[in-house]
């Protein structure tokens, strides 16, 4: 493919080289590890759907967060707010699951197999991720597109990009070459915040490495409390996915799925064109 003319910088129509491969790779292959994360972690949630903070948690202790059902209605109980959810949680198709089978792994109940899922995806979260850092760091990937710049973080430009986006005005021609300061933030905010926090919540749930590293427990709290913690995390990353393919079909699926793809994508033409 061709990319845009030596003599100019690209503009709106342009078809430019803007995903490089080992980015391109690592979000497959992250996208794949942390949805199989979700579902199975959806499963084993299941096994006992109310979350403590502390050291200990038992069904006689009282959570502050649970879904469950009374046997004719689903309800979610965050504290003492309780929502009904029949249909949806606690309660679906006559069947007592927190998460129904349709968004679980497995789909019937199944502890033993959901964990083995669990871990050998975590692995494969895991591992690719600490390469991703390493290569983003000495490629200076995450130093040159990732990180804001000041003038990006200034009040007045996030206030702007904001209100940009809420009127679905999205970068066009040369500017939209580069993540805008909302994608900035949010990619460094997963990559550095919410998927490193989930991985240590995550072992400090294991009384194997509680017993090798005991400063996870005092870090976070108590293992109930990083299960919270993981939890609420495993949540605001669901939240991020749904928001991020929402932008992808609303900037143009076709031509943001290239780019992740095969690297190529074609600049949008500016709005006076």
């Amino acid at each position: 493919m061709a990319t845009q003319p030596i003599d100019r910088l690209p503009a709106g129509g342009d078809l430019i080289y803007r995903q490089r491969r080992a980015v391109r790779a690592w979000h497959w292959l992250n996208a794949l590890a942390v949805i199989v994360l979700l579902m199975s972690g959806m499963m084993i949630f299941n096994a006992h759907p109310h979350l403590y903070w502390g050291q200990y948690g038992a069904n006689n202790d009282m959570p502050w967060l649970e879904i469950g059902s009374d046997g004719e209605r689903g309800y979610l109980r965050v504290a003492s707010i309780t929502i009904p959810t029949t249909g949806v949680l606690g309660l679906a198709g006559g069947e007592e699951r927190a998460f129904p089978p349709l968004v679980t792994i497995p789909s019937g109940y199944n502890l033993a197999a959901a964990r083995q899922w669990h871990f050998f995806f975590a692995w494969l979260l895991v591992v690719p991720g600490l390469l991703f850092w390493f290569w983003g760091f000495i490629s200076r990937h995450v130093q040159r597109d990732l990180a804001p710049t000041a003038e990006e973080l200034r009040p007045t430009s996030l206030w702007q990009d904001i209100k940009d986006h809420a009127r679905l005005r999205f970068h066009t021609g040369e500017a939209a070459r580069r993540y805008n300061v909302l994608q900035k933030l949010s990619y460094v905010g997963v990559i550095f915040g919410l998927l490193p926090i989930m991985v240590l919540t995550g072992l400090t749930m294991s009384p194997g490495i509680d017993a090798a590293w005991p400063w996870l427990l005092d870090l976070y709290g108590g293992r109930q409390s990083a299960r919270s913690i993981h939890f609420i995390c495993a949540a605001l990353l669901a939240a991020f996915i749904v928001v991020h393919l929402v932008m992808v079909l609303l900037a143009g699926p076709i031509n943001e799925l290239r780019s992740i793809t095969t690297g190529w994508y074609r600049l949008p033409k500016e709005r006076d064109q």
